[in-house]
């Protein structure tokens, strides 16, 4: 059983690879995936590197549960964003996690620096990383690259990741899972790296381990996390969100979408089950046909998931599950994030009809769609070239800036804040951008109503964004972790010799939320980047929430309590006062960094 207590460093521009230890306070300090990425981050990368220079980092990592745990394994990608320019860690699910952490062995992961001079590959057996020549791959989407590797499992950049899409994805399992979100694909294209390859069979588990899974598989089975996995993996947010009014719709002009049911669960339901769809049933999945008439075929059981029939159904106006699901498709195969891509053509649209551009675009049109997705993808065109760049790059040079929200340069996900204050809150301080993964509150407040105070909303923000932070540094699937109680988790360290407290578990995530924070205040980012754009001031149409708005008075309290709860200045930066108390004292910090009180109240 590998203790995973060193790295693989790779430099590209010499093709060479090393191993070596990561220091021993890290690992007791950040455990592996987010946490040890933020610290090997903070301390390899110069403040206002480029994202796409020779000098950037970019590190693939497991946790020391990896291949273990129960639910779906994952691995992590860490870089700075070139979509933001904030710290960026990406996660994707599938086989790639599992064989990744086979493959590397004693190591917890790959850090890459410098710059390939032809397109290259990794590849990743018995705990060794050599670099192959790829130009054979290059050019490839991201299905065709994994079938040329029918024997290991492959994360890799489709065309958008080539030509630098600031929202390009790395792939896996032909397209099916995604370290999505912030462009680390991008940062793959400018090093020419096409793809990392894990050779070797997932770890063994010990009979503890055995043990511990299945104790633990039982208990999520019948938490309501699991239930709900298993029920619809995130699909069932279109529902719920559609619901209680908070679902983006037609370019974040609506709560509420009268196509909801035919893009949400019971679609996606009948699609998978092979009930007849149109003329052309396919049992065990689905068959679409996009506006080009090419057909397009997902694999026989997937389906869609949240942000898919989110960001390009409802986002759109599109209220055809098989038109959404062929958009998703396109995407997956470009590997090129899909709530961007969606956002994208949605500006797109609203610049259209606002007079920006001179373009005929109208929400519903899955065609018009279609085109833009691949014009982006392949910068084929101005428009989609500028979109490349993300939609506040558009903006700046067409018009258009308050058509669709954006927070640190990344569009808004899933939830319409404007109907979940909390949730305005949680984008805004979102450490990659405006995204609902670092704290989903919407569902808390949705059922708390008018009984939840400031204090609650701040109090399950902060909670919940040092949950995840935890849960990704054992990068855990996202709803195992929320089922498992510290006490259990501290068992599973133990089983594969990381011995931790269950109170010290729960620091963690603090301390790695601190710490991202810091990187991204070096990074030249304050308060006035954890601002919600001024479109949510304008009220919601239609649904539940109708004629609701967030209020900025309101929304600057809350942010106000929110750094005081965390014991940061004023600005939002961490004061050493707070990094001493979550043991980061040892860190180099920016001048501007003031002393600050202990602070931190938690109560």
């Amino acid at each position: 059983m590998a203790r995973r207590d060193a790295i693989v460093r790779v430099d590209l521009g010499d093709e060479s690879a090393t191993s070596e230890p990561v220091p021993e306070t890290w690992l007791r300090s950040y455990l592996g995936g987010k946490g040890l990425g933020a610290r090997y981050l903070y301390e390899e990368l110069e403040p206002g590197t480029d994202p796409f220079g020779d000098d950037a980092v970019l590190l693939f990592l497991v946790g020391p549960l990896t291949g273990y745990l129960p639910g779906e394994q994952r691995y992590v990608v860490v870089t700075r964003s070139p979509l933001t320019g904030t710290f960026l860690d990406s996660y994707a699910g599938g086989e790639m996690a599992s064989r990744l952490a086979g493959s590397l062995e004693d190591h917890v992961g790959v850090l890459v620096t410098g710059r390939a001079e032809r397109p290259v590959a990794l590849s990743v057996a018995g705990g060794e990383v050599t670099v192959e020549p790829a130009a054979d791959l290059w050019g490839l989407d991201a299905r065709e690259t994994d079938e040329r590797f029918p024997d290991a499992a492959v994360a890799c950049i489709g065309p958008a990741g080539e030509r630098r899409v600031s929202y390009a994805t790395i792939a896996s399992e032909g397209g099916d899972h995604h370290a999505g979100r912030g462009g680390a694909g991008a940062v793959m294209g400018a090093k020419r790296l096409k793809a990392v390859v894990a050779r070797d069979e997932p770890p063994t588990p010990t009979e503890e381990l055995r043990a511990l899974r299945r104790r633990d598989e039982a208990a999520f089975a019948a938490d309501d996390a699991g239930r709900w996995q298993a029920a619809s993996e995130t699909l069932e947010t279109v529902d719920f969100a559609d619901e209680v009014g908070v679902l983006p719709t037609r370019g974040w002009q609506e709560g509420a979408f009268d196509g909801a049911e035919d893009v949400g669960i019971e679609a996606a339901r009948a699609a998978a089950s092979g009930r007849e769809r149109g003329d052309d049933p396919v049992p065990g999945g689905f068959r679409v046909q996009s506006a080009s008439g090419i057909d397009r075929e997902p694999d026989e059981e997937t389906v869609p998931r949240g942000a898919t029939p989110i960001s390009l159904g409802s986002g759109l106006g599109i209220d055809d599950f098989d038109a959404v699901a062929a958009l998703g498709s396109i995407c997956d195969r470009l590997a090129q994030d899909v709530i961007s891509s969606g956002n994208a053509v949605a500006w797109a649209i609203r610049a259209s009809q606002e007079g920006h551009l001179e373009r005929d675009l109208e929400f519903g049109d899955e065609a018009a769609a279609r085109d833009l997705i691949e014009e982006i993808a392949e910068r084929s065109t101005p428009l989609g070239d500028a979109l490349a760049d993300g939609v506040e790059a558009a903006a700046a040079e067409y018009g258009g800036e308050d058509l669709i929200p954006s927070v640190k340069g990344m569009a808004l996900s899933s939830y319409d804040p404007r109907g979940a204050s909390a949730m305005a809150l949680a984008y805004a301080t979102s450490d990659r951008g405006a995204c609902h993964r670092r704290a989903r509150p919407v569902e808390a407040e949705a059922l708390a109503g008018a009984d939840w105070t400031t204090a609650d909303r701040v109090a399950a923000v902060v909670e919940e964004q040092d949950r995840r932070a935890l849960c990704w540094s054992l990068v855990a699937d996202d709803f195992v972790a929320e089922a498992l109680p510290p006490e259990h988790i501290a068992e599973w360290l133990e089983a594969v010799g990381r011995e931790r407290e269950p109170a010290a578990l729960e620091r963690i995530g603090e301390r790695v939320w601190t710490l991202v924070r810091l990187f991204n205040v070096r990074e030249g980012f304050s308060r006035a980047d954890d601002a919600l754009p001024e479109r949510l001031t304008e009220p919601l149409e239609g649904g539940p929430n109708d004629g609701t708005a967030i209020d900025p008075d309101a929304f600057e309290t809350m942010l106000d309590r929110y750094y005081e709860r965390r014991g940061w200045d004023e600005q939002g930066r961490p004061t050493r006062a707070s990094l001493e108390r979550l043991g980061l004292a040892d860190l180099a910090v920016p001048e501007s960094i003031g002393p600050g009180e202990p602070g931190g109240d938690r109560s």
